[in-house]
């Protein structure tokens, strides 16, 4: 049985803050007994005001969020899923990348999120990330961790069932979906897509999420979750700020696979023909 802990947070416009409350969140999980802490999808910068964003962008090693947080996990000896940054990259570009860094405060495993999103909501909000950010083109599992071997997603993945049944066949134990889902469609499919996501990969998902009214004037749905192989809901956090704790029990994956052999059943899909 392994205890982990999800922060879910309410990130703002200001790195220094959004480290301070990560730091905390380290140090309170730790002291909770968890062996590993998953925290949201930009965890370090949530500001939807591009040229006021852009003077707090820095490459990975600059970036004071991912120091002061390996610097917490070394500190408190925690494995840390740092759920992403917003970070410089090559090309004048940003990318949504992931961290996963061990007890010793080393980054083991990076992931740049795949799938942008762009698209324009009937409530008048209007998304266009590939504008900015530069997709990811690699799918991530980290071996070792606490939770066993990790699959690595961010947010709007989740709506692409292939990325995560290519993590199953690589052998996962868990995939991670940190995530800043927007109130309407997180009440819309939040749930409904991570359950579905853990079912048919037949393993654990951890979903920490950003949650509340932010400073850059959005609102985001919180409810971070963890589901069991099954599709139980082991946790859901609501739309409270802060760190939860529940265990993860790795032989539930063999017990649901047995059951449900799915992942043995798969065959290649053939071409559509149209008649």
């Amino acid at each position: 049985m392994t205890r982990i802990a999800l922060f879910q947070s309410n990130s703002g416009i200001d790195p220094q803050r959004n480290a301070d409350a990560l730091v905390a969140a380290i140090e309170q999980a730790a002291a909770g007994g968890a062996e590993m802490l998953f925290t949201p999808e930009m965890s370090g910068l949530l500001d939807r005001d591009s040229q006021r964003a852009a003077a707090n962008l820095r490459m990975d090693e600059d970036d004071i969020v991912l120091a002061a947080c390996r610097a917490a996990a070394k500190r408190h000896e925690i494995w840390l899923h740092l759920g992403s940054l917003a970070v410089l990259v090559e090309g004048g570009k940003i990318a949504n990348r992931g961290f996963v860094i061990d007890r010793g405060g080393l980054i083991r495993a990076r992931y740049d999120k795949i799938h942008l999103f762009d698209v324009d909501l009937p409530t008048g909000e209007s998304w266009r990330e590939s504008a900015v950010y530069r997709a990811g083109d690699k799918s991530v599992v980290v071996n070792g961790t606490p939770v066993g071997k990790l699959g690595l997603t961010i947010c709007y993945d989740l709506r692409f069932p292939l990325l995560f049944a290519r993590i199953a066949e690589a052998d996962a134990d868990v995939i991670s979906v940190p995530a800043a889902f927007t109130v309407p469609t997180g009440k819309a499919h939040w749930h409904t897509l991570l359950r579905a996501r853990a079912i048919e990969a037949g393993l654990f998902v951890v979903a920490a999420a950003q949650t509340g009214h932010h400073e850059d004037g959005r609102n985001t749905f919180g409810h971070s979750l963890v589901v069991d192989p099954w599709g139980d809901v082991l946790l859901d956090m609501g739309e409270e700020r802060g760190v939860a704790f529940t265990d993860i029990e790795l032989p539930r994956i063999s017990e649901v696979r047995s059951r449900i052999p799915a992942l043995n059943h798969r065959r290649p899909i053939p071409d559509v023909v149209s008649q």
